[in-house]
């Protein structure tokens, strides 16, 4: 069993290099499918779910190229449809954008039902909603998703989401590059990497404007072409590292980030009185006294991002004063609350909204990551306590932190992974 050890109380000092964004490159991964050439990756992060996408697609029959560690060449020139394997895609989220690529190349996709973190119901309703305005079937079994067009294929139409998924938007987005005519989203998502998936689509030669705003156009195309592509930095993980600066001390400077990216984090660290120094593409983070409290709500972007709420709750933690958190994303994200209140943590849940009292520092303990964020969390609580803290549940945390462990070690961290 993998775990992370951490001793607390050292402040952090030096640089960090941003990796790729995970929740960049799963939709890029699979909408190479849409491609059916070869396409160049680069700036892969080197996380587990990335890698489990990869052999997604190789077990159906595409080719990839390992070229370093974070660029590869995937070519599904000779993919097969419908074989994606239960074991592989019930692990992993992501694999849910096999639906809207497979439809939108093949024109019906059998994938069977996703996995990742539980935060909740997470329905794919939205998806469906996509799917048949395009023209296309939806069966749900107990273990597969199948879904299939009409005759005639996929026809472009107006889809207005209900709320603005992500998920649904990348769906939509795939199912719609190939399909006969203009679609319009409306309501859609506008997060960072809803715009880098259309960049790398538009280089491969389709036709999409608007991403990045609530309304998205596309107007469809015959075929695609490969070419090489550089996924965008991660704004979470840099938003991990800031939020880890102001818990424990220290001056590091973030570098390969995307400032605009990283506004409404940005905004609540000078809020608590933290100092933030913003360059081109270089965020430093500054803090020497204790930061004040904050009042955090999370939404979509550009909204606070619900996958830095448990990061900040850490450092509000081990703020002054009363704090609070609301969730306005996922039900279940407050599932780190009973690890950190073994660190002694002094929060109370009413709802969807945690009340924070500060606390001068953690204590340490043996805690478990219940999801990807919690176990970021949970790193950062540690590297604030007193004592050594060990972390179980690394699996988790590995899924979506291109080498967290040799990042924050080589910043001044005394932190180890150890595997018994």
């Amino acid at each position: 069993m993998k775990k992370i050890l951490v001793r607390g109380g050292k402040p952090l000092y030096g640089n960090i290099n941003i990796s790729g964004m995970k929740n960049a490159a799963l939709p890029i991964v699979f909408a190479s499918i849409l491609v059916g050439e070869r396409c160049i990756v680069e700036n892969l992060p080197a996380v587990s779910d990335v890698e489990l996408s990869l052999n997604i697609l190789e077990s159906m029959g595409a080719t990839v190229e390992r070229l370093g560690n974070n660029t590869v060449a995937i070519d599904t020139t000779n993919f097969i449809n419908g074989t994606s394997p239960v074991e592989m895609v019930s692990k992993l989220r992501g694999s849910t954008y096999l639906l809207g690529a497979e439809l939108g190349r093949f024109g019906e996709a059998r994938v069977g039902s996703s996995g990742g973190c539980d935060f909740g119901s997470r329905p794919i309703d939205q998806h469906i909603k996509g799917f048949c305005a395009l023209g296309a079937k939806f069966e749900s079994g107990d273990t597969y998703n199948y879904v299939k067009a009409g005759p005639g294929g996929l026809y472009g139409t107006s889809v207005y989401l209900d709320i603005a998924s992500v998920g649904a938007t990348i769906n939509v987005m795939l199912a719609a590059t190939l399909a006969k005519g203009k679609t319009t989203i409306d309501n859609a998502a506008r997060e960072p990497h809803i715009v880098d998936l259309a960049n790398f689509l538009n280089m491969c030669g389709a036709r999409i404007t608007g991403a990045g705003t609530s309304v998205i156009k596309i107007t469809g195309v015959e075929k695609l072409h490969g070419c090489d592509y550089t996924i965008l930095p991660d704004m979470i993980e840099a938003g991990t590292y800031m939020a880890a600066v102001a818990a424990v001390g220290g001056r590091v400077s973030m570098r390969g980030v995307i400032p605009k990216h990283m506004e409404t984090v940005t905004a609540k660290l000078l809020e608590m009185g933290v100092d933030v120094e913003i360059y081109e593409d270089i965020i430093t983070v500054s803090r020497f006294v204790r930061p004040g409290p904050a009042n955090v709500k999370t939404y979509f972007y550009p909204g606070f991002p619900t996958d830095m709420h448990p990061q900040f709750s850490a450092l509000l933690c081990v703020a002054s004063g009363v704090s609070t958190v609301t969730e306005s994303v996922w039900e279940n994200r407050f599932k780190y609350v009973d690890e950190l209140s073994k660190m002694g943590a002094n929060i109370s849940i009413e709802g969807n909204r945690a009340t924070i009292t500060g606390i001068e520092r953690f204590k340490s303990a043996a805690v478990e990551a219940s999801d990807l964020r919690a176990g970021a969390a949970l790193i950062i609580a540690g590297l604030n306590a007193e004592g050594e803290t060990s972390i179980t549940g690394v699996e988790r945390i590995e899924r979506g932190y291109d080498d967290i462990v040799g990042k924050l070690r080589a910043i001044g961290a005394d932190i180890e992974l150890v595997e018994e």
